[in-house]
């Protein structure tokens, strides 16, 4: 639904509406997009885009999604100026696998990059070629976090930079106001700040009583150590907003109407690593002047893959059929279009962090979620193998998550924060069926390494010096003395490209 809403500093509630609005709905708007053919004229209608990304930001974390005690007031501008979404989604809870779906618009698992620190495929197109084919100027300031650098050739790439007195570097304010006064092309541009993601602030003397708790940490009121780390990751949101609020004062100064500016982060900070809600849903506020109607919201499911097909239908580009993404731009220009089904969700606890074996598939429409975690320790027997130096790895992964059943079902309408679990509701089992069986075809058409046989376990990784070996020590695990270095080829499923 797109909803006029008039407070943005309501309370969060276990509904998640999180908004008190009126239900009169924007008018519908035909949609003028021309997808009949690729240009590469520069035309004087075509917009700018901007994306600011921040990293490792929950969605309940701003004013505008009804936290009332954090200080995020760049965003609240943005969504009052523009619409707010509700059901924004990326499909897996880590830096790089989040980024790639936003400059690939596909899937983690297609395009690659399904571990953090790993590499799209070299044969998939990104955004960089897609929107320069359209006469853009394609653009990263700030972090990067993807490679290959044969699939991302940026026209203009800016580093972050270092700033005394803060935890994070900051965004190149300077080289992005000298192109806003320069460039005589249209533009795509990807903003991607490092805040808040830790480090975080000191703050001195927290209190609890600052903090907004929900039923996923409502235990930890009473930790210190706790309290005082969400302060100071209160304190980088702020400052983020800092940085967003100079952002927009160059874009009002420099460009015309004509620019769609798209707020997200990458995903939530709380749900890391997962395929809760927490990780997956994703703040989303876009502002596209005398285009989106200001002050209106959208409770349509939305995902990184539709960012970029939206890019290229809003600047009068042909969507080819090969990206999972779908353009949402009806939804910009006031119709309330659904525009997917489902999302999808993945999870691989197998990179250079860690080395937890369990990987995890989600799917969800608007109301119902299914999970299967499948190396749960329900099932982890079935997935031994009979080597002990593999099925050690095995085990640690499902012994690990053990409080993690096989499978999951949630009610979000219900239970928006996904703590009842009712995979064995008599009543819902034909839902069960459906979501599961609609997953699987899911993650056949996106060739994933996993399918629905009980008892198939690989370990990935890739050859090399750029493999991620489960047998060796990083800052984050330790591998016992007898079982180091016992890996050999065989045992691992090779993921080519990485």
């Amino acid at each position: 639904m797109i909803k006029k809403h008039l407070n943005f500093l309501v309370a969060s509630t276990l509904t998640l509406s999180f908004f008190a609005c009126v239900t009169k709905k924007t008018p519908n708007v035909t949609s003028k997009t021309n997808a009949t053919a690729k240009t590469t004229t520069v035309s004087s209608k075509q917009p700018n885009f901007i994306f600011y990304l921040a990293d490792d930001q929950d969605v309940y974390d701003y004013g505008c999604y009804g936290n009332e005690k954090v200080n995020t007031a760049a965003v609240d501008r943005l969504a009052k100026e523009g619409m707010l979404f509700t059901n924004a989604f990326t499909a897996q809870a880590i830096c790089a696998p989040s980024r790639s779906q936003l400059f690939t618009g596909n899937y983690p698992l297609k395009n690659g990059c399904f571990a953090n620190h790993s590499a799209t495929r070299p044969n998939i197109k990104s955004v960089t070629a897609r929107m320069r084919e359209l006469g853009y100027d394609v653009v990263l300031a700030g972090k990067s976090h993807v490679k290959p650098s044969s699939v991302y050739t940026w026209d203009k790439e800016w580093e972050p930079v270092p700033k005394p007195g803060v935890p994070r570097a900051y965004i190149p304010l300077d080289s992005m106001e000298h192109y806003f006064k320069t460039t005589k092309k249209p533009f795509c541009m990807f903003i991607t700040s490092k805040y808040p993601h830790g480090k975080y602030f000191d703050v001195k003397n927290p209190k609890a009583e600052n903090i907004k708790f929900f039923p996923f940490n409502a235990r930890k009121k009473t930790n210190k150590a706790f309290v005082k780390k969400k302060a100071g990751y209160y304190r980088s949101i702020e400052e983020d907003n800092t940085q967003i609020e100079k952002v927009l004062d160059l874009v009002d100064n420099y460009l015309d109407d004509n620019t769609l500016f798209i707020y997200s982060a990458d995903h939530g900070v709380s749900g890391k690593f997962t395929v809760k809600d927490i990780g997956l849903k994703v703040p989303f506020v876009v502002r596209w002047p005398k285009v989106i109607q200001p002050g209106t919201q959208s409770s349509q499911l939305v995902h990184y893959t539709d960012v970029l097909p939206t890019f290229i239908a809003a600047a009068g580009g042909q969507l080819t059929g090969d990206m999972d993404g779908k353009s949402f731009l009806p939804i910009l220009k006031g119709k309330d279009a659904p525009i997917n089904k489902y999302v999808y969700g993945v999870r691989t606890s197998q990179n250079i962090l860690n080395s937890e074996v369990f990987p995890s598939r989600m799917i969800r429409n608007n109301r119902y979620k299914y999970i299967r975690n499948f190396n749960s320790v329900e099932v982890v027997d079935k997935n031994l193998t009979g080597k002990a130096n593999v099925d050690y790895f095995i085990k640690r992964g499902a012994n690990t998550f053990k409080k993690e059943p096989f499978e999951v079902l949630y009610d979000l309408k219900n239970d928006p924060f996904e703590q009842k679990n009712l995979i064995n509701n008599p009543e819902l089992q034909s839902i069960k069926e459906t979501l599961r069986n609609d997953m699987f075809v899911w993650m056949k058409s996106q060739g994933d390494f996993l399918n629905e046989t009980i008892g198939h376990m690989p370990l990935i990784t890739a050859k090399g010096k750029r493999g991620f070996k489960l047998d060796k020590d990083t800052p984050r695990r330790k591998i016992p003395n007898a079982i180091k270095n016992t890996l050999n080829d065989e045992d691992y499923t090779f993921i080519k490209h990485w």
